[in-house]
């Protein structure tokens, strides 16, 4: 049997024995042992299984990658089985959700992405050795280390660019304008990952907050975040897009937002004591508003902030009915740089909401991509906040103001589908220079009209004129990106959001729920004893 195929071998095996331990523990702490596996079924299992795979890899009609059968058919099959989120990362992914959980990674500092096939820039990061060595959005990335990028993945090419601290990488680019490759030696450095990716006072007074996700560093970004925002008047706290992650840095995030002592979350699960997360230290008397935007994306970690912040009434969330997410996976290292998250608890939400959403009966497909049916309130369970509002339980979080999500039209997919802002945006900031208090005019739209008609982009003078506002927003967030990076271009984008404008709008509704809220619990904790 070849290495590779021995070595996948030893892994599975390594990993049905890891799980057939923790069954028998899980049987033991739950007095059930009697009717687990034995070790004798174990052994039968993985004889069974070595045999099946001697048969497919002599007989198959074609060669047979063990990595691909087994890292990505036996075992993520058996694990589908049994939820849609527990996991088993091969080495490659188990090092990415590593690097994803700490928050950084090392390399040259930006993002790269496919155009007309080749690899090219879509922005550095500022601060990085990329954006210090003056690598621009639009760079065409044709060699690394002498290593040439046709046919290259995009992640074949963010690979070669990431790397141990201080090793040295050597990018071969081609840039618009410029006759011959220009040559970029970089010292790899540390990258942090953000995920508070922008903040900053979107009106005097009112801050605007994303969070992309929930890493190591996520509680003490939003600590400086705050500290930075000074005495707010309010806050737009927005979770869309937001997938989750840790469940401790979640809990750090509520903590900031809720009184000292309140319940944020609790799981257990067969084998697991129920555990509470109460706010160990408090927002500090701190009540201003706060308008918690999130969508059908907002998930998991996302989902224990925004139930703490509606279940204690502390304020109002508004968008879409989020994920769902309510299965809490513990992630067991394995041999050969591998891993495991099993699902081991469910969490709730404190007024006992259990927001994961029904996953039997449906495809993996289905569960995360098929949403259009699954906002049914009839079936789902019921619970009351602090001051008495219902809520809904069994399917992620249910808003109190429901915005429904922009649609985008013809118009705008073309566009978008051609790279439009970004073409244009690369050349204009090469002529132009612009400065931060850039506006974008009509003699601007007429510019970027002719972009459009030397790219061959169809549109009609109609199209131009509906799509007025929405044409301005995006060519100056995509300026502000080339020009001044990502974190200005994201700051022009919240400010023209429809769905941010709403949740600004909503903010004397949100203090008017707290408000209330407060009055409420204070009438009913001085009430008699015996009229509770």
């Amino acid at each position: 049997m070849a290495r590779s195929s021995r070595r996948s071998l030893f892994v599975i095996v390594f990993f049905l024995l890891t799980c057939g331990f923790l069954g028998i523990l899980f049987a033991q702490r739950t007095g059930q042992q009697s009717s687990m596996a034995s070790d004798s079924d174990v052994k039968d299992s993985l004889k069974q299984f070595t045999d099946v795979y001697s048969i497919v890899e002599e007989n198959y009609a074609e060669p047979v990658s063990a990595d691909k059968a087994i890292y990505d058919g036996a075992i993520p099959g058996m694990l589908h089985a049994l939820d849609p989120h527990s996991n088993f990362f091969d080495p490659k992914s188990y090092a990415l959700m590593r690097e994803d959980q700490r928050g950084k990674y090392y390399g040259v500092g930006m993002t790269v992405g496919p155009r007309n096939n080749k690899v090219i820039v879509i922005y550095p990061f500022v601060g990085t050795p990329a954006y210090k060595a003056g690598i621009h959005p639009g760079d065409v990335i044709i060699a690394v280390d002498g290593k040439s990028t046709e046919n290259m993945s995009t992640g074949d090419v963010a690979d070669l660019l990431k790397g141990p601290k201080g090793t040295t990488v050597h990018i071969s680019i081609a840039r618009e304008g410029v006759e011959k490759p220009m040559e970029f030696t970089l010292v790899r450095d540390e990258i942090p990952r953000y995920s508070v990716d922008v903040h900053f006072l979107i009106r005097p007074g009112i801050g605007y907050m994303h969070i992309n996700g929930f890493n190591e560093t996520t509680d003490h970004e939003v600590s400086e975040a705050l500290d930075e925002f000074g005495d707010l008047k309010g806050l737009i706290l927005d979770l869309r897009g937001n997938p989750g992650g840790l469940l401790s840095e979640g809990v750090g995030v509520a903590d900031k937002f809720l009184k000292k002592g309140q319940l944020i979350v609790s799981h257990h699960g067969r084998a697991s004591a129920e555990k509470r997360y109460f706010a160990q230290h408090g927002n500090g008397g701190k009540d201003y508003p706060i308008v918690v935007l999130v969508n059908r994306l907002t998930a998991s970690a996302a989902e224990i902030v925004s139930g703490a912040i509606q279940d204690h009434d502390r304020g109002l969330i508004a968008g879409e009915v989020t994920f769902g997410k309510g299965l809490v996976q513990t992630v067991y290292p394995l041999s050969e740089n591998t891993g495991l998250a099993l699902t081991t608890a469910h969490y709730y939400t404190p007024s006992g909401r259990l927001i994961q959403r029904d996953y039997s009966n449906i495809s993996l497909y289905d569960y995360y991509y098929s949403r259009d049916n699954d906002t049914s309130l009839g079936n789902r369970e019921v619970k009351l906040t602090d001051s008495g509002r219902t809520v809904y339980g069994g399917g992620g979080i249910t808003p109190d103001v429901t915005i429904p999500p922009v649609k985008s039209n013809h118009f705008q997919d073309t566009l978008l589908q051609h790279y439009a802002f970004f073409n244009f945006a690369k050349r204009y900031v090469v002529d132009h220079h612009p400065a931060k208090n850039f506006e974008v005019d009509d003699t601007i739209v007429q510019d970027f009209r002719r972009s459009l008609d030397e790219a061959n982009v169809p549109y009609t003078q109609a199209d131009l004129m509906d799509n007025a506002d929405w044409l301005k927003s995006n060519i100056k967030a995509e300026i502000f990106i080339d020009a001044f990076g990502q974190d200005e271009g994201m700051k022009v984008r919240a400010e023209a959001d429809p769905e941010v404008v709403k949740a600004l709008e909503l903010l004397p509704q949100a203090k008017a729920l707290a408000d209330n809220a407060r009055k409420i619990v204070a009438e009913h904790n001085a009430a008699p004893a015996f009229n509770r």
